[in-house]
């Protein structure tokens, strides 16, 4: 890695894991106040500054996501449908007084407790201390949020799926009903933070903490019949795929990352469809 890579990578790493403990420690009640390193000094944050310029417009393409692939993704969630009765019926049978202790503390990670929290704490700490890889941190973890949300709750009005409390049998479905099993919303929205602040950070412990964290989420939908196998697996494709889309690692056709403008006045976001 080169210093100047290195430069900007630090106040940015260090940031974000101060903003993910401050989450942890409040996810229980408010949400707590972050603390953001500035740079030493104005010569070290105007390369700072240029180099994540330089970054944003020389960014390598991400994968072009094929016909294919979301048509297999499918295909995997309706196999891991077949042990959403079973699974269930499991959980219904173990419960215990320390599971649902584990299971309300992991389900606080996909709520806006602490997604809104580091959220928050990303865009307004990169914009007090006027360090723009950190404001564009936010602005791409917000946007994931956004588009992981949106798209939930889309599919959550067309499919329709009555949840495990609600009906014993797996595979009720009224679209447009009002049920809204499929997919989970907490899974989804756990996945995109994860998935967004591994791809920032960059470092393997830190995407396997985040990743576990969010896998957790899953498991206390589940346990606590909340939602079917099938609907967190639904719930952390959406979730990841939409991170994935904000931060360009990957492309849907000619559908480019979006571009971030933030400033002491505010923020904005655009994305460019190219023809060819």
């Amino acid at each position: 890695m080169s210093p100047s890579t290195a430069l900007r990578r630090a106040p940015l790493r260090g940031t974000l894991l101060a903003l993910l403990g401050a989450a942890a420690l409040g996810a229980g009640g408010k949400p707590a106040a972050a603390q953001v390193a500035r740079p030493e000094t104005p010569a070290a944050a105007r390369a700072a500054q240029l180099e994540t310029r330089i970054a944003a417009d020389s960014a390598p393409p991400g994968h072009l996501i094929r016909w294919y692939e979301p048509v297999a993704l499918a295909g995997g969630i309706a196999l891991i449908s077949a042990l959403d009765q079973p699974v269930t019926d499991h959980f219904r049978a173990h419960h215990s007084g320390a599971g649902d202790d584990v299971s309300t503390a992991l389900r606080h990670f996909g709520a806006p407790e602490v997604y809104g929290t580091v959220t928050a704490g990303l865009l307004a700490g990169g914009l007090l201390a006027h360090d723009r890889a950190v404001t564009r941190a936010g602005l791409r973890l917000g946007a994931s949020l956004l588009l992981a949300g949106a798209s939930a709750e889309a599919l959550k009005l067309g499919v329709g799926r009555e949840r495990p409390n609600e009906n014993p049998g797996a595979y009720d479905f009224d679209p447009l009903s009002g049920h809204g099993s499929f997919p989970s919303g907490h899974t989804t929205l756990a996945f995109a933070l994860a998935t967004s602040l591994a791809d920032e950070i960059h470092r393997t412990w830190a995407t396997v903490a985040l990743y576990g964290v969010a896998t957790g989420v899953a498991w206390s939908r589940v346990y606590d019949r909340e939602h079917w196998l099938s609907d967190v697996a639904g719930g952390a494709a959406v979730g990841i795929g939409a991170a994935k889309l904000v931060n360009g690692r990957w492309r849907i056709g000619g559908l480019r990352p979006p571009r971030f403008l933030a400033g002491p006045r505010g923020a904005a976001i655009g994305w460019q469809l190219a023809f060819r």
